[in-house]
């Protein structure tokens, strides 16, 4: 038996065909099972009704489980840090506990790159790097690692911790999906300082793949990141341009025009209590050289990320066929 937290959200979606094709018995955490009928699909799938911060119901759904895989929390450009830290530090924290009395024999967290906040334009990002988180949603992700680290060294957990790379493909409706799919396919690109900055994206079918991967090779207290080939912004909008015949013109944004765009815009977000279009969080994302390695995954793992191109066109193929929610049941038979 595993049981799955976040198995609700875009990369559990691609992750719960991928566990059932295991043969296992799930148990998938959701806080409104009513809104997610397609979970009923899987025969050998327990679903489990609560949150992050309802320890009774973490326990009871972790107790005769052999592994937990949490993917849970909350990830955003725009929000309050009390959110974040309440549901991914907090969260985090209640859910290795729930496993530690369990007594599981493997505890995959999922985590993010983004932990790293600020990376060196000159450096590549490998497991090594020193993360300095540089938003609220940075932050809390870091706090759960550390939580996460903690469990192995005090309390033996055997801990695995994967970090993604920036989700895209069929299902996403959000961050690089919106930027780089969503706006661009509505005739708004907006190319910052030429494109030159280094994008870390991850086809969200090899993250589930590879949360597949770190269950059943990864090693106990390893962190493993888990991105495709680092790709330059303007790369990236030629390919999705080419692959979707996009002839719109790309309206070139100098990097102080963005910076101060968002401040006006998280001012009037103030007003409307709404996430602005383009919020200020976006900088440390979108201005920055994100050269993420995966070797180490490829390595132990197995780790095989798809070539940009294709995950473009698997993509887009979604939006062509009208973003159809169940996708993952005609795709992930």
């Amino acid at each position: 038996m595993i049981f799955v937290t976040g198995g609700t959200g875009f990369l559990g979606r691609h992750l719960i065909p991928e566990l059932c094709r295991l043969g296992e018995p799930l148990r998938v955490l959701t806080r409104h099972p009513h809104q997610h009928p397609w979970l009923r699909r899987y025969p050998r799938l327990e679903i489990i009704a609560g949150d992050l911060l309802d320890v009774a119901v973490l326990e009871r759904a972790a107790e005769g489980c052999r592994a937990v895989i949490h993917a849970g929390g909350i990830f955003r450009f725009w929000g309050d840090e009390q959110v974040f830290r309440a549901t991914n530090a907090q969260g985090t924290e209640n859910v290795l506990a729930a496993a530690a009395r369990a007594g599981v024999e493997r505890f995959i967290h999922v985590s993010t790159i983004a932990v790293i906040g600020q990376p060196d334009p000159a450096n590549v990002i490998d497991e090594t790097y020193p993360p300095q988180p540089a938003d609220a949603y940075q932050r809390s992700k870091w706090q759960a690692e550390q939580m996460v680290m903690c469990y192995q060294r005090e309390r033996g957990l055997p801990v695995i911790v994967l970090r993604p790379g920036a989700y895209y493909g069929p299902l996403g409706h959000y961050a690089f999906n919106r930027l780089f799919f969503t706006d661009p396919l509505r005739g708004i690109i907006m190319q910052v300082d030429g494109g030159r900055h280094i994008i870390f994206p991850a086809y969200i079918a090899d993250v589930a793949q590879g949360v597949v991967g770190a269950l059943e090779r990864g090693r106990v207290g390893e962190v493993y990141n888990l991105c495709g080939d680092w790709i330059s912004h303007r790369e990236a909008f030629d390919i999705i341009c080419q692959e979707a015949n996009i002839r719109w013109p790309r309206l070139p944004i100098p990097g102080w025009l963005g910076i101060n765009t968002a401040r006006v815009l998280e001012a009037l977000a103030l007003v409307t209590r709404s996430e602005p279009f383009w919020p200020l969080n976006l900088r440390s994302y979108v201005y920055n050289n994100w050269r993420v390695s995966s070797a180490k995954a490829r390595r132990e793992l197995d780790f095989v990320p798809t070539d940009f191109r294709e995950g473009a066109k698997q993509t887009l193929a979604w939006y062509r066929a009208g973003q159809p929610d169940d996708w993952d049941a005609l795709h992930c038979p």
